[in-house]
């Protein structure tokens, strides 16, 4: 059958765990093209076994340099590029920004394909406020940046989102405890698969269960956005000396004020009373 694609970069979003998840718009989009460019041809070959397709694949991730981008660029002139990631949709915390950008610096149509996100799947499951959210990626990997990201996030009138892995989850929940004290937070994992789940609560709440519950997979990490909780149900001392533990009255109290909208001064000073 003759191509019915123009040329150009086609962005596909893939299921991030139940293969029903794969849109009808995908699998002709998927049958149409002249070449899936991918992370991992063997995570794509399954998913095109799936679905009965057979294609071309061009492996194109973190470590794809600028002659792999160069010549993807030349065949999408001609004729239709699909885009995937191993996941969800591409370019979201995955390789394919600059494939992109430079496709349409050129002039190259690019034309993307909604579909499976784990961001915006675990804001709809986590009930923490929607109106307005913020997604920030994964969270640096050593403890005075991260820490340092969340100090910057911290005034951000939003519902902040994070990828994490299960290796990490307890140093990051530690940091928003330190950072970000009395915020609200939810932890979606596994989602779309059987053992999905969604749960929320203190990060110490959440560390204790997920010392007696290693977690697995991938996870994303929610924060509540500041002032969320009516101020008359803050434990302010409690807040001050969690903070102390790790920071020096002045900035424990910067720290809570950020985080409950509390005077920073009148914070400073019982934090005094408290050291």
């Amino acid at each position: 059958m003759e191509n019915s694609l123009s040329p150009g970069l086609y962005i596909v979003a893939t299921p991030i765990g139940n293969l029903g998840d794969i849109t009808l718009r995908a699998v002709e989009t998927l049958r149409g093209v002249s070449a899936v460019a991918c992370e991992d041809t063997r995570v794509t070959g399954k998913l095109l076994h799936h679905l009965g397709i057979k294609q071309r694949m061009i492996r194109y991730d973190d470590h794809a340099g600028k002659g792999d981008r160069e010549r993807l660029l030349a065949l999408m002139e001609s004729e239709p590029v699909a885009l995937v990631s191993d996941a969800g949709t591409p370019l979201i915390s995955d390789p394919g920004y600059r494939l992109a950008r430079t496709a349409r610096e050129r002039g190259i149509a690019v034309t993307s394909l909604p579909g499976a996100n784990a961001a915006v799947m675990a804001m709809t499951l986590s009930g923490l406020p929607n109106d307005r959210f913020l997604f920030a990626g994964f969270l640096p990997n050593k403890a005075r940046a991260r820490e340092g990201v969340l100090a910057d996030l911290a005034e951000v009138p939003a519902t902040l989102i994070f990828y994490e892995t299960a290796p990490r989850l307890e140093d990051s929940l530690l940091a928003i405890d330190s950072v970000l004290p009395g915020r609200e937070v939810a932890v979606a994992r596994e989602l779309t698969k059987k053992f999905e789940e969604c749960r929320s609560g203190t990060p110490q709440d959440l560390i204790a269960h997920y010392a007696a519950h290693p977690p697995k997979g991938e996870i994303v990490l929610l924060v509540a956005p500041p002032g969320d909780e009516p101020l008359g149900e803050v434990d302010v001392d409690a807040l001050l000396r969690s903070a102390l533990e790790q920071a020096k009255p002045s900035q424990a109290a910067a720290s809570v004020a950020k985080a409950t909208g509390l005077d920073r001064k009148m914070l400073y000073a019982r934090a005094l009373e408290l050291k």
